[in-house]
Formats: structure tokens, sequence, C-alpha cells
């Protein structure tokens, strides 16, 4: 869901957030990050007395945020089943080509592109929360066509594409409205700690969804099986519902401004914060360098190499990604140790790392049907066990350098950038698939994503140990 998903999102082989997805993501996710200058206790300086009775991560057995974790947790669940059915109805049902597969991951990012917009326009709002709920909401709705559909022998190739396209744009409203929620419901000195626990979630159900999402889709077809992630949407809305966090009045606007030159202004101002910041252009380098490599090796594209190459079913596909994810679980669990051993910055690096590098595994799998299945699974899990280490460790450093006042501008602006990357990755992914071959279109995301490590060399990110330190 979030992120950030939230990340890095995301984030397995199989997703990308740098999550990657998702800041949140939820979702904690790396692409939703926001802001900058101000250090860390100004960013929550606005909501310390309210945060004396309203932080949920102080207590773990506060049901506010084991309500929302719960929630986060089931639709992540559906998320992944969504993942894998998707392009299993493009490359098994739709015969879709390499070009066609790799449109589809284009269109579900694209809305992304509108994030400095709605970013700015959700920081005039107010009430994140329940644009939340909205999201999650939409999204239910729009998941159920497909199964309606189905029913009817209906499904085609542009209703996918509209699918994803909806889904997208509501992930984008979610995404930017949860970075002031998380902040709100958050202290500081338990971001890592929160995070950790969300991006385990996220982890466990890489681990669990794909082989889930196999067999509801061995079982009933990979339309029907997408309406076990519309039912997630509806519990995670649920839950968010009964979350309550204090929620400030909207800013009053000066009455000469109108609404799109207020809107304007505060993208603008998004925009500038990044570029301003050190912490926040070097990241924002990083992740989308991340996400762009990591895209041109996209899900739609994997699978079809997975399945048509190395000769796996869809079965298959969702089991060994289901094995391998438990690489994501561990890298949540560990993220906050190498935090506290190497540094937050130094964890973001070598996440970054991590991350796409394996990649380079599968590209060069062959053999058995089991072998290569073996193949994937231990790709999987490698680059499972780097998105989490990028995605934590980034999150929390992101959300501690974020002004309250401008977290969802300045998220939006970012996720713009980082996200926007990832179709033009989708797209450069199918053209090289189509041209050079799918094998080394491979090789080329894990070369240049691993790369993307060398934006932090002069950056103050890889002196930063911890939190406090800002």
């Amino acid at each position: 869901m979030t992120s950030a998903d939230q990340d890095i999102e995301t984030e397995s082989l199989a997703s990308a957030s740098a999550s990657t997805d998702s800041l949140a993501t939820v979702t904690a996710d790396p692409r939703t990050a926001t802001d900058g200058p101000t250090s860390a206790e100004s960013a929550i300086g606005t909501a310390t007395e309210t945060r004396s009775e309203l932080s949920a991560a102080d207590d773990p057995q506060d049901p506010r945020f084991r309500r929302f974790w719960l929630g986060d947790t089931v639709s992540q669940l559906g998320d992944r089943v969504t993942e894998l059915a998707l392009p299993l109805i493009a490359a098994a049902t739709l015969k879709a080509s390499a070009a066609e597969a790799s449109a589809l991951a284009a269109v579900t990012w694209t809305p992304n592109l509108l994030g400095v917009f709605l970013g700015a326009w959700v920081d005039r709002q107010r009430r994140e929360r329940r644009l939340m709920i909205g999201a999650d909401l939409a999204r239910a709705a729009v998941l159920v066509s497909l199964p309606v559909a189905a029913a009817f022998h209906a499904v085609t190739l542009g209703q996918l594409y509209v699918v994803a396209a909806l889904c997208g744009t509501a992930a984008v409203l979610f995404n930017t409205s949860y970075p002031s929620f998380f902040a709100r419901l958050v202290p500081r000195s338990q971001y890592v700690s929160a995070n950790s626990k969300l991006a385990g979630s996220r982890s466990a159900s890489f681990m669990v969804g794909p082989a889930v999402g196999g067999v509801l889709t061995a079982a009933a077809s990979a339309p029907f099986a997408v309406a076990a992630d519309s039912v997630s949407f509806l519990f995670s809305a649920l839950m968010i519902s009964r979350v309550r966090v204090a929620e400030p009045e909207s800013e009053p606007q000066p009455e000469s401004d109108s609404a799109e030159v207020s809107l304007a202004r505060r993208a603008k101002e998004g925009i500038l914060y990044i570029a301003r910041e050190p912490i926040l252009r070097s990241t924002l380098a990083c992740a989308t360098t991340v996400n762009f490599f990591t895209f041109v090796a996209n899900t739609s594209l994997l699978i079809l190499f997975a399945t048509r190459v190395l000769h796996l079913s869809g079965g298959a596909v969702g089991v060994a990604l289901g094995v391998g994810a438990s690489g994501a679980l561990l890298g949540a669990v560990l993220a906050p140790r190498l935090a506290r051993r190497i540094g937050v910055g130094r964890g973001v690096a070598v996440g970054a790392v991590l991350f796409p590098a394996p990649i380079a595994l599968v590209a060069v799998a062959h053999g058995s049907v089991w072998l290569c299945a073996g193949v994937l699974a231990l790709a999987e899990f490698l680059g499972g066990l780097g998105v989490m280490l990028f995605d934590v460790n980034l999150n929390s450093l992101q959300t501690a350098v974020i002004h309250d006042t401008v977290r969802s501008r300045v998220s939006g602006a970012y996720t713009t950038v980082n996200y926007g990357i990832r179709p033009l990755g989708a797209v450069v992914g199918g053209v090289l698939a189509g041209t050079i071959g799918m094998r080394p279109t491979l090789l080329v995301a894990a070369v240049g994503g691993a790369m993307s490590a060398l934006w932090l060399l002069t950056s103050p990110v890889l002196g930063i140990r911890s939190l406090e330190n800002l």
C-alpha cells in the first residue's frame, strides 16, 4: 500500500519500490520522501503537544498503530496477488508481447507524474486520513471490474491498462497523503522501529503473496484472483477509519490567490525544497536511478522472461517469488540493527547496490525448470534483502528531515521524479528486450541499478549514523 512501500515501490526484483514503491511504505517507501533543510526537531515541532497524547508507536500495544499496521499488512498481501495476476493475464490469457507487457508496467506508474500537483493539493486539505480512505475505496472498486469482466469473458488488454492507470492514480493520492499521517502517528524516536514493522509486513507479503496468487490463479484464473486485492483495500480503509490522529486545519490562503495560483506555488515550493536540501537531492538521484533500472527489468518483463524463456509455469513463478521474498522479511528485521552498527546512511548505500544487482542472476539462469526456479528464488531473496535495507533506512532518514507543514507537497515532488521515471524505465526495457533480447536487458538493469550508489559518495548521507545526529 504505501510505503514505500513505499517503497522500493516497490521493492523486490518484481516490484522495484526502490521502494521502494512507496516512502510511506509502507510502506514507508523511499520514493515518497520529502523535506529538507530544517532539523528533525523542527519537523515535528508543530505537533509536540498533540503527539504526547496521540503518538502510537511509543507503546507497541497502542491499538491505533496496531490497527493501521494490520490494515496495511492485509492490503500488502492483496497487492502481491495483483502484481502477479495482472502480468499473467497479459502474458498467458491475452498473449501480450514484450512491448505490451512493459507498457502495462509503464501505465501503472505514469500517474506518479501528477505527484507534484497532488502533493500540493493534499497539503491544502490537511485531512490526509480521509484521503487515504478514499484512495483505498477507489482501488477496491476499480479492481473488482476485472473478475466481473472475466465472468463474461470480456477482459481486454485495454481494460488492464485502464485498471492499472486508475489504481496508479489512487496510489499516488494515498502515498502523498501518507507521510503526514505517519509523522503524526509516530514520534521521531520510533521512526526506524515503526518503519521496520511496516516493512516487515510488506516483506512477509512478498513471501506469502505470490504463492497465494499462484494458487488462486491456478484455482480460479488470474482475473478472479484480483478480487482478493479488492477485498484487502476495503479492509485497509476500515482500519484507517478507526485510527485517529491530530489533523490541523487547512492553512488560510490570501484572498488574492486563486486556487490555481496557490496550487502552482505550492508545487514549486516542493521542488525547490528538494533542490536546496543536499540529503534529499542526493537520495532522490540515487532512488530515481534505482527505480529506472529496476523498471527496465520490470515485473511484467520478468514474469514474461520466466514463463517464455525459463519455461516456468505461473504457479512455479509464484512459489519462487514467494520463497525468495523471505529475504525481504530478513532485511526488514536486520535494517535497524545494521543502522546501529554501520549507520543509517551507509545502510542506504548497501541497499542501493544489493537491491538491483541480483537481477543479473536471473539473466544468466539456464538449465532445468527446477534450477531456473531456484535461481529466480535466490535472486528474489537477495534483492528483497537489499530493498528493505534501502527502504527502511531511507524512509526513516527522509521522515526525520521533513518539516510537517510542507510534508505532502515535498513528497509529491519527490514522487513525481522518483516514481515518474518508472514508466520510462519500463518503456526502455520493452524496447531493449525487443532489440537486444531479454537476457541482455536484465544485465543492463542489474549493472545500471547497482551504480546508483555513486550518487551518495559526495553527499552528507554516508556520514549520517543516526537520526539524532541531524
